[in-house]
């Protein structure tokens, strides 16, 4: 179990998918990878480890394949998405507190296709800038150098998939928020044709 960080998405979901695992063990292998890597690199500065865990308790009573493609994954979202329930605060102190109602519909797909919503990653103030950090969470580093920068906006995702922190994890780019961070911790960043995933 201590290594299934070390699986690919498509593993997972398998896994998943196919009973081998269930999604409340995924969330606990998460919890225990980003126990160990998160003093180091400021990726993950807000947790949902109840939220999660009650959607897993309520996916793990379906049988595995009708849990959806994502089948219990666990997925981070950039924090300049709105979770219901969940700490949301764009990297800016004035919505230090902001804890919205309702989600924004990405995290609804996601959510509606198995996956399950652990957390929210780092992200400069309003996504402005190309280097992580804001005045609530403090400075995301680069996994492989921590001296260094690990881009922006998209860093804190960037760096928790380069950490093995979580399999997936959500981004937005308008001018290279999602590539540059991928370019700078040596993963993939992809950037669907703008429409292609829904907002709001």
């Amino acid at each position: 179990m201590q290594d299934l960080w070390r699986r690919s998405a498509r593993a997972m979901a398998a896994a998943l998918g196919g009973g081998e695992l269930r999604p409340s063990e995924a969330i606990h292998a998460a919890l225990d990878r980003i126990a160990q890597v998160e003093p180091k690199v400021n990726a993950v500065p807000t947790l949902c480890r109840e939220r999660a865990l009650a959607h897993a308790e309520r996916l793990e009573r379906l049988a595995p394949e009708q849990r959806g493609p994502l089948a219990g994954l666990p997925v981070l979202v950039k924090d300049l998405v709105d979770v219901a329930g969940v700490r949301t605060t764009y990297g800016s102190p004035i919505w230090r507190d902001h804890v919205p109602e309702t989600s924004d519909y990405l995290v609804e797909r996601i959510e509606a296709a198995g996956g399950i919503v652990l957390g929210k990653t780092n992200t400069p103030e309003f996504g402005a800038g190309a280097v992580t950090f804001n005045e609530v969470f403090g400075v995301t580093s680069n996994p492989w150098d921590t001296d260094r920068t690990c881009g922006g906006s998209s860093g804190g995702s960037a760096v928790a998939l380069a950490t093995g922190e979580a399999w997936l994890a959500t981004g937005s780019d308008l001018g290279g928020s999602l590539r540059t961070p991928a370019s700078f911790c040596g993963i993939v960043g992809f950037r669907p044709s703008p429409g292609r995933v829904p907002a709001g």
